[in-house]
């Protein structure tokens, strides 16, 4: 980013209790600033009912800012230049970003390929191998820098391009015995994190370190996966978004295929060579994709929950409120259809919801649903 004082505020707003994703987004779109919307946040949560997230520090989010830059990393930030495109279309996109290495490779098409951790060594290298012919097809292959199939793909793909999103501060090499192949890929390839620096990975951090490996890639391949493990969930969070699915069909007979086996009976496509992915991957459209991936960055600020031109009200009427406050409940219910319900206009629905979320009232799920917090 080139603006320091627009960088401060965006992480101080990022930081802040209680705000994730998609709170930020919609307080850019409404207040135009991050600066603006901390200025906004102490009158929201009051209207929401609560109060105030407690805003971060302006020297700890300096701190921050000064680790980064001493580490050789830099910032993407959502809405601006360089932030990855089909990254900013998922709906919890990252706000920011921290990367070191190659830019560029943000650029070209990108494919992501996960599987198991303890993957068989006929996996690892059936991965190695096809990560490198993927790399050889010009296609840049994202992965999460974990032991098994993410190191093999990592391995492959290196001399031609790949990109390796890790769950911790950019810092921090995870597990342990990664950190030369880290280190590798950060000056060879691109490391990508959301984790302030110095976080080390916890459980809970995982989900939303694969919700960015998802989003970046055209299509997600899963190579060895065990029912319920974290590559189905990668590949999941794929198909909710829109991108193509794909699988290694393995032996019925190992529980470590077992995984793959169900995606390619629910419909993910089976592969089993790269010219396999390219195929499936040139028949994406819907503003994915144009022949094998519409890869780039965006270049001005784009908001997926836009509200089509519509005048955003600053503050809706009370009987939108309570309204909206009677069709909610502990049962998550989609946003469509409180708007529905409710007769008013989306973006004064939005703000009702931005308002309760603000307070701490408000849970958000997927697929665009939220439920009221239990008091």
């Amino acid at each position: 980013m080139s603006d320091p004082e627009d960088l401060l505020d965006r992480l101080r707003l990022i930081r802040a209790r209680g705000i994730g994703p998609i709170a930020y987004r919609q307080l850019l779109l409404r207040f135009g600033s991050a600066g603006r919307a901390l200025e906004a946040l102490p009158d929201l949560a009051r209207r929401g009912g609560g109060r105030a997230p407690a805003i971060a520090p302006v020297a700890d989010a300096e701190r921050e800012i000064a680790a980064v830059a001493r580490l050789g990393a830099s910032w993407l930030a959502i809405g601006t230049a360089g932030y990855p495109r089909a990254l900013a279309e998922i709906e919890n996109a990252p706000p920011l970003l921290t990367v070191k290495g190659d830019l560029r490779l943000l650029d070209r098409p990108l494919v992501a390929m996960v599987g198991a951790r303890n993957a068989s060594a006929a996996a690892c290298r059936f991965a190695r191998g096809l990560a490198h012919d993927l790399a050889a097809e010009g296609l840049v292959v994202v992965s999460g820098l974990a032991r098994g199939i993410d190191s093999a793909a990592h391995d492959g793909a290196l001399e031609g391009g790949t990109v390796a999103v890790i769950a911790g501060g950019i810092d921090i090499a995870y597990p342990r015995e990664n950190e030369a192949r880290q280190a590798d890929i950060a000056a060879r390839g691109l490391l990508v994190a959301e984790m302030p620096p110095g976080t080390e990975p916890q459980a809970r951090h995982f989900p939303y370190r694969n919700r960015i490996i998802a989003g970046l890639a055209a299509g997600t391949i899963v190579v060895e996966a065990a029912p319920r493990s974290g590559s189905l969930i990668t590949a999941r969070l794929a198909a909710e978004a829109g991108r193509e699915v794909m699988a290694v069909p393995g032996s019925p007979l190992d529980p470590r295929a077992q995984g793959c086996n169900l995606l390619i009976r629910d419909g993910a496509t089976l592969v089993q060579t790269a010219a396999d992915v390219v195929e499936s991957l040139s028949s994406i459209g819907g503003g994915i994709g144009d022949g094998i991936g519409d890869a780039g960055r965006v270049a001005s600020p784009t908001y997926p929950f836009d509200h089509g031109g519509e005048a955003v009200p600053v503050e809706p009427e009370g009987e939108v409120r309570d309204r909206v406050l009677e069709l909610l409940g502990p049962s998550p219910a989609p946003i469509d259809e409180l708007v529905r319900l409710s007769g008013a206009a989306p973006g004064a629905v939005q703000l009702v919801l931005l308002e309760l979320d603000l307070a701490g009232r408000l849970d958000r799920h997927a697929g665009g649903r939220v439920s009221l917090r239990p008091a």
